[in-house]
């Protein structure tokens, strides 16, 4: 028996009423028939004609640009940057939104995954319902903050650079990239062609002047001789193994945060947005208040930014453990901290290293983990460690949910949360989460 083709509804157009804000960059909104379309370019309560960009006949959502709007939000403006809208750099979620809608956005999302997912209220997390713009960031609306101090560029077949649109491996060409902080703009990337690349990242350190590219070649590619507008280092991402290679310069960058400097190498991971680093560090010492003589863990720990932190205010007669899998951030990690003789930091997955560290109890605790989270096992360690104050930092409001559900099951609950827009106009938001033992109530 033949199985009958499913029919694409790629190119349908719909007009709907556009509902609740959701987690990814888009809204929710049903067609007459009840079906569900996630809409981008659109905002919550307007009327807008949605044109299907992925989804069959027997899909459960169908995804959706907004292709007109028939009735605008208030905290609708035009997009500023000419490369944001239907079908081009799918870099941007929020143009068309005010910065302060934005924010507003940001925080349904964080309330509705926290409800539905840690069966939390805003209250229950001791979180205010805000989400605060960096330093500087408070921008009129029209305007767009230069945040971005890493940007990979996509190369197309004609060695154009350009920017991914959403959800595709299609490279939207692009002269100039708004987010991108000052120090990628003035590399000139956007203004020379690329031949044989299949991808440039730049990178402007904060930190300092430094500033490095890193290449991608097309497999076979001989690399160019690059020359910019300002002095860079030159890296290259081998074919063979996928590892970075330094062509000419330093191999890393420096960067600073809580009045010390850090060796970031190249894959090694350092916040993107300039005011990143200290504003969370800041949030996850506050909520920690670690005193002299305590022990902590820091997982996750990439350079060594927290465990620097920690480091220098549980003093000599405290010890501080990093966990971190990447080898090059490692190697950073312990010459950023080398100066710390009761520092140590492992290399491995957390879920391998820690149960071999043999700690059975610590003091504090920070995580930083990937987007997916830390998972159900190694929470359920965490929780057997009976730290008296632990400190989330996630940049996945879904993943964090997820992850204070099972502390919850282990005994802990979250005194307070904080969430952060540092990057302003994407859906993607940082959030700092302190748990403690239930017992000890607020």
């Amino acid at each position: 028996m033949q199985n009958t083709p499913v029919a694409s509804l790629v190119g349908e157009e719909y007009e709907v009423e556009v509902g609740p804000v959701a987690h990814g960059g888009h809204c929710i909104a049903r067609t007459e028939e009840g079906r569900v379309l996630f809409v981008r370019h659109a905002l919550p309560g307007e009327r807008v004609r949605a044109r299907v960009t992925e989804g069959e006949e027997t899909s459960r959502f169908l995804r959706a640009d907004a292709v007109e709007i028939l009735e605008a939000s208030k905290d609708r403006i035009e997009a500023p940057c000419p490369f944001a809208g239907p079908g081009k750099c799918g870099g941007c979620d929020w143009q068309h939104a005010k910065p302060g809608a934005q924010r507003r956005l940001k925080g349904e999302v964080i309330a509705e995954q926290l409800k539905r997912l840690a069966g939390l209220t805003p209250e229950e997390a001791g979180w205010d319902g805000t989400v605060s713009p960096a330093e500087g960031d408070k921008v009129p609306a029209g305007e767009v903050p230069q945040w971005r101090t890493r940007v990979q560029y996509a190369i197309d077949e004609f060695g154009r650079p350009g920017l991914r649109k959403h959800r595709s491996h299609e490279v939207e060409v692009i002269d100039h990239c708004m987010i991108a902080a000052e120090g990628v703009s003035e590399l000139g990337i956007e203004q020379r062609t690329w031949e044989g690349m299949a991808s440039v990242e730049a990178i402007a350190a904060s930190g300092s002047q430094d500033r490095q590219v890193i290449l991608t070649p097309r497999p076979g590619a001989r690399l160019p001789i690059v020359e910019l507008d300002k002095p860079v280092s030159v890296m290259r991402v081998e074919e063979k193994d996928g590892g970075v290679h330094r062509v000419h310069g330093r191999p890393f960058v420096r960067e600073r945060a809580d009045e010390r400097t850090y060796r970031v190498g190249s894959g090694g991971f350092w916040q993107v947005h300039p005011k990143a680093a200290q504003t969370l560090m800041l949030a996850v010492m506050q909520g920690l208040t670690p005193r002299k003589g305590e022990t902590a863990l820091d997982l996750y720990c990439g350079v060594g930014l927290f465990a620097g932190a920690l480091a220098d205010r549980v003093g000599d007669q405290g010890a501080v453990l990093g966990i971190e899998s990447g080898k090059r951030a490692v190697e950073d990690a312990r010459h950023n901290l080398a100066d710390f003789p009761r520092v140590r930091i492992e290399q491995g997955k957390v879920e391998s290293v820690l149960p071999r560290t043999g700690i059975t109890e610590v003091d504090l605790i920070v995580l930083d983990p990937p987007r997916a989270g830390a998972g159900k096992q190694t929470v359920k360690h965490l929780a057997s460690l009976g730290a008296r104050r632990i400190a989330y930092v996630a940049c996945d409001p879904a993943a964090l949910a997820r992850d204070l559900a099972y502390f919850r099951e282990g005994g802990y609950r979250v005194r307070t949360l904080r969430a952060f827009d540092l990057f302003p106009m994407t859906h993607h938001v940082e959030c700092v989460a302190i748990l403690e033992p239930a017992e000890k109530g607020r």
